[in-house]
């Protein structure tokens, strides 16, 4: 017997094969009273393969604040609500957020019901260690996109990415700008029947050819450490590249091209420069 209590219930749905659902995520939705959902469309494929009839009630970014009020007082009257998205788990680059906030504040109770993610099926099978930053959508334009890796460039761990497909090159040339000397993994269709894996280093990586279509999961690996042999010999390098840069741009400019070129710290730069001066 089911003893379900009022509340709200955040329930983790396939990111591609529909038998990716846990027993317990269906018993759940089987006993909703009504199940919040980005696309009713795409939510129905799951729920005819499963025959869960329940009334769906289509919750976006579009309309998520406009229907808060609604929700909140039907949980309140007793009912059980579920949200999903269309893939994957809710509130993480999907719409439900806002709601649970509401509810935390209503103080309404609210039940995870844990499955697919595709930020952790993207590491499993990355290759590269468990530490890792999710950072969800970049922005659209160019220099917004710019501002924000450039916070994310120190950053020494892995960090996961969600792209759009069809622009899957132009955030390539963003990141090449700014993260040196890291790995790329990129999923495509994962736990579909066109799953796909692309490992790269990012440096060398010239990119997609033909154009690609759905979302991409993204991991940049950690900033690559180096063995003291490296270090000496780099070192070296940039005293060369700053000596010829020295003799045609200011110590100021030089600093910050060498650094972001090189991924170090300008302090670490504006130091040998000054060495090199003397």
């Amino acid at each position: 017997m089911n003893n379900f209590l009022p509340g709200l219930y955040i329930v983790s749905t396939p990111i591609g094969n529909l038998e990716d659902i846990t027993l317990r995520a269906l018993n759940v939705l089987k006993n909703s009273d009504q199940i919040l959902c980005e696309d009713t469309r795409r939510s129905l494929k799951l729920l005819n393969y499963y025959d869960i009839k329940k009334k769906l009630i289509s919750n976006h970014k579009f309309n998520e604040k406009k229907i808060l009020g609604s929700i909140i007082k039907l949980i309140k009257s007793g009912k059980m609500i579920s949200i999903i998205s269309d893939a994957g788990t809710p509130t993480l680059s999907d719409p439900g957020l806002i709601l649970v906030k509401e509810c935390i504040k209503e103080k309404i109770k609210i039940f995870p019901i844990p499955g697919v993610s595709a930020i952790t099926t993207a590491m499993s099978v990355s290759g590269y260690d468990e530490k890792y930053f999710f950072y969800g959508f970049l922005p659209k334009k160019e220099k917004e996109i710019e501002s924000k890796i450039k916070e994310l460039k120190d950053f020494n761990f892995n960090i996961v990415f969600f792209i759009p497909a069809v622009r899957i090159n132009f955030y390539l040339n963003c990141f090449k700008k700014v993260f040196f000397g890291r790995k790329i993994f990129i999923g495509r269709e994962m736990t579909k029947i066109h799953e796909t894996f692309y490992r790269e280093n990012l440096d060398d990586f010239r990119g997609f050819k033909g154009s690609l279509k759905g979302e991409l999961t993204v991991v940049l690996s950690g900033k690559k450490a180096k063995n003291s042999k490296e270090n000496v010999l780099n070192e070296e390098k940039l005293k060369s590249e700053i000596t010829k840069y020295l003799k045609r741009y200011t110590l100021k400019d030089v600093v910050k091209l060498i650094s972001e070129k090189n991924n170090l710290p300008k302090k670490q730069v504006y130091t040998l420069c000054l060495n090199i001066k003397k």
